[in-house]
Formats: C-alpha cells, structure tokens, sequence
C-alpha cells in the first residue's frame, strides 16, 4: 500500500506531507533469470547460453498513483524505490532533473547533463553500485567511451569499491580525468569500440572484477528506467506522445521503455509513449534494420558509437511495440544542433545533440506531427564535451 510521511518545513508553507513508498528493503539482492532459456543464477554477469539476464522479479507499487506534488525531491530518483529491484546503498542524491518547455523545437526537454557526473548514466551507476555494495563486490571492471566510465568510477569511490575502467584509446581529456580523479583506474585500449569490450571482458573471465557493464548488467537498466517515471510525474502522470533519444547500446532508449511499460502496468498511466532513436551514420545497426545502410560516418556523437548492440532484438521489439522508430544523423546535422543548443543556453556535449536533431528529422519525414507532445532527454554536459 502507499503511504505518506510526514516532513514539517519551516516558514509559510507550513506542513508539507511526501509519498514515501512501504519498506521494499530485502535481505538478500534479488535473483538474476534468463528470458531465453530460463536460468536462474544468484548473480553473473550474462546467461551460460549468452543471453542477457535480467532480475527474476521486478517490483511494482500497489494502489493508484500518488498525487505527483507529494514526491520528496531531496530523494532524487530514489523516491521511486518501489519500482526499483535494489536497495539504495550508493547515491549522491541523483535525479528529479528539470523538464524544461523548448519553445524553439517545440518540445520538452529533460535536462539529464546536471547529475552529479555530468551525464545520464549516474541513472545506471547508482542502481548498479548499491548492487555491487548489496553483493560485497570488492572491484568492478567496466567498458565504456567515457561518460559510464565516469559514473562507474565516481559511484565506485562513494561506496568505497575499486574500479577499473576500460576507455578507447582516444577517449576526451575530460572524461579521462573524471575517471582518474575518482581514484578509478583507466586502462587505454588501441583499436575499436568493441576492442575496448573484449578487453574489458578478458578481465571478468581472469576474476578480476565484478562487471559493472551499462550494457549488460540488468540494474544499469533499473536505473536509466526512472528517467520515464521522473517525466510522467513532472507531466501529473500524463504521458507524453513521443519521447526522443540517443540510442548506442540503448541505456536510456531501453530504460525509458522499462519504466513507461512498468507505470502503465502499475496502472498509473494510461499508455506507452512512442519511442525513437537517434543513432549516429557510420554506427546505426538498429536504423539500417529498420531503413537500410545510412551514408557517411558520424564520428562527433562519439557516445553512442555502437555497431553490434547487446540487446539488439530487444531494442527493436520496443521499437515495434511501441510504433516507435530510428534513423542516422550525419555529423553536419549534429554539428548545427548543438551550436543551436549552446545559443539557446542548453550547454552540451555533442553526443547529446543527436537527438534534438532527430526530432526535427522525423518531423520532417512526417513520422511525428507538427504539433506531438514531444520529451527529448539531453544527456550530457558540454563540461565534459
């Protein structure tokens, strides 16, 4: 049942009651299944048969949803712990990010660049670290072109865990030195995206390291899926018609389709919003599936340079359940986003920029109408670009 507890504010507001959820603290982390083959393991990194796992039981709150003004913001997105198969033992108070109107792209835009690392990914990072804390992980390993890097690293000191941080070669100075400055160890790795994966998982099969992997690991997705119950709070649980974002291995694509269907199963919200990707030309497994090959390679959105995505099939399943779609963005595009972004005062990265320039592409190619109530998440900070 929901409940509400009380927190007494001084000054003219007087009283103000929050939601709080019922206690959904355990006393062992949740189990891991496989959807394909049905295995169950206390924990691992991928199904024997090679298949993502996922939690053997997803937690769903019971009654109706709460009156949105009641949420406790000072929980970040924590005050969904209802929804959410992990304990909260690593945060730095992440989430309740502002949704902003976007007059100019006639939209609404997410502000995700102002967590704590400066991206999205600190989503994933809370939920995946109290894991490992949950567990008595000792050291994570994970793979990333620098903002999960990051997040792994910086939850990785808060909860006082040794990480190792698998980066390209050519990864930016900045991400680099956020990872460094959180006591992380980056290991530089010549070659490809997928280079840096192989070598990262050379390292889990050696026993060196808990895989903390924002692709793989089901809480990463536990965590990126509060971003959908964050927007339809902020909207009094209104759901909007579409919701745009970059999409590489499908962080926030996947986690927004996780927390949508999960409200609509609660009961509360009504519907599935429409969910498009924006990939990056050169790296666009899921548009050329759906369009076929896209010409040029865009190698400004650095962040979602993803050829071979570990949940392919399930990417574009919430494609198709949700009428959703993807397309490629040539770096020109991308480019003249972000300048556009900067001059309206939206300072971010270049990876982020993929997406608004999506919006106005699929408008134009009449897959969204004019006047769609649309959410664009902007995922990462020009701090770190």
């Amino acid at each position: 049942m929901n409940g509400l507890a009380h927190s007494h504010a001084s000054g003219d507001a007087g009283t103000v009651s929050y939601w709080s959820p019922p206690s959904v603290h355990s006393t062992m982390p949740s189990a891991l299944v496989c959807p394909d083959c049905g295995t169950t393991y206390p924990d691992r990194w991928r199904c024997e048969c090679g298949h993502p796992l996922e939690f053997a039981e997803t937690p769903l709150p019971g009654g109706p949803a709460p009156d949105p003004a009641a949420f406790d913001g000072r929980r970040g997105l924590w005050s969904f712990e209802e929804f959410l198969p992990v304990d909260r033992e690593v945060t730095l108070g992440e989430g309740a990010t502002p949704l902003v109107d976007a007059p100019e792209w006639d939209a609404q835009f997410k502000l995700e660049y102002v967590f704590p690392t400066g991206s999205f990914k600190d989503r994933g990072a809370t939920t995946t670290l109290s894991r490992a804390a949950e567990l008595g992980v000792e050291k994570v390993v994970e793979d990333s072109s620098g903002n999960a890097g990051a997040a792994i690293a910086t939850y990785a000191a808060r909860a006082g865990i040794d990480a190792d941080i698998y980066v390209p070669a050519s990864v930016k100075a900045s991400k680099l030195r956020a990872i460094e400055r959180a006591g992380a160890t980056p290991v530089r790795v010549e070659g490809s995206r997928e280079d840096v994966t192989d070598a990262c998982l050379d390292a889990v099969a050696s026993g060196d390291g808990w895989y903390a992997s924002h692709a793989w690991n089901p809480a990463f997705f536990a965590g990126t899926a509060t971003v959908a119950y964050e927007i339809a709070r902020q909207r009094d649980w209104q759901v909007p018609d579409a919701v745009v974002t970059p999409l590489g291995h499908g962080t926030l694509f996947l986690g927004a389709y996780r927390g949508f269907r999960a409200l609509l199963e609660a009961g509360w919200t009504d519907r599935m919003p429409r969910l498009l990707g924006a990939q990056a030309s050169g790296y666009a497994p899921i548009a050329e599936e759906l369009h076929g090959a896209s010409e040029g390679t865009n190698d400004v959105a650095d962040g979602i340079q993803i050829r071979d995505p570990v949940r392919r099939e399930e990417i574009l399943e919430a494609v198709v359940e949700t009428d959703g779609d993807a397309i490629a963005l040539d770096a020109d595009a991308v480019g003249r986003e972000l300048e556009r972004l900067h001059e309206r005062g939206f300072y971010t990265e270049p990876t982020c920029a993929v997406a608004p320039a999506a919006l106005q592409a699929y408008r134009e190619r009449g897959v969204l109408d004019t006047d769609s109530d649309v959410v664009v998440p902007l995922t990462g900070s020009g701090l770190k670009g």
